[in-house]
């Protein structure tokens, strides 16, 4: 005779249930420098934007602002050229270089597709969690394709952006799942300590910087051959 568990099933966001006795509840992937090779676009709009008012910008300036949000890169800026504007009129200035850079398309990162694809066949919630404000995420994902996701979280629709916890907790928030059960994919060092602080297990990639070693966070070189089984093995090892 068959009997039924008394124990609640866990249920993502839209209600659906969970695969039964599923350890990974989400997966939360990082987009600029994860998902798209699109450092080399801000590092161009950055230097552009120096030029015009008045300083040179380094790559030693780019490699101190990846995974950064605009307000501080704004921030560094004004710093760098002595310019009277706010980090927001910087901000906005950058955004429009960068969106016209984005709209000639960016290249996918490596088994980028791939992983959401897998990930969304096996009906495993996954959303995107990036620094990048709302106006340009569905240009700049548009390799992918925003609507693969189950949810995505904006750098402007937190109260603190990375390397805060606050994105990825809000991300797994809305989906309705335990962070620590979550798996985080980053490629900077901001993006990691802002995973792995909010208790996601996560999976370091570097690609224009180098990321120190930290407890708990497991290094690849690319997105290429992750499956789910190895998914599920990070969060089962916890």
């Amino acid at each position: 005779m068959s009997t039924v568990s008394s124990e609640p099933s866990e249920t993502t966001r839209d209600g659906s249930a969970l695969e039964s006795g599923r350890r990974l509840q989400a997966v939360l992937l990082d987009m600029d420098g994860t998902l798209i090779e699109s450092e080399h676009l801000w590092n161009e709009s950055e230097a552009e934007l120096v030029a015009e008012l008045g300083g040179v910008w380094t790559e030693k300036d780019h490699l101190a602002n990846v995974g950064n949000a605009a307000g501080p890169v704004g921030r560094y800026i004004i710093e760098l050229t002595g310019a009277d504007l706010t980090p927001r009129q910087v901000a906005d200035r950058l955004y429009d270089r960068f969106r016209v850079k984005l709209e000639q398309g960016a290249e996918l990162r490596p088994g980028a597709k791939e992983l959401v694809t897998m990930l969304s066949r096996a009906g495993v919630p996954v959303a995107l969690v990036t620094s990048t404000e709302r106006e340009l995420v569905a240009t700049a994902i548009g390799g992918i394709g925003l609507e693969s996701f189950d949810d995505s979280v904006a750098g402007d629709e937190v109260e603190a952006n990375k390397p805060h916890p606050d994105p990825y907790l809000r991300a797994a928030r809305r989906l309705g799942v335990d962070p620590r059960r979550c798996v985080a994919v980053e490629d900077s060092v901001v993006g990691m300590t802002s995973a792995a602080d909010a208790g996601c297990v996560t999976i370091a990639i570097p690609n224009h910087i180098e990321i120190p070693p930290r407890e708990g966070v497991v290094f690849r070189d690319s997105l290429v051959g992750v499956d789910l089984e190895w998914l599920e093995s990070l969060v089962a090892d916890r």
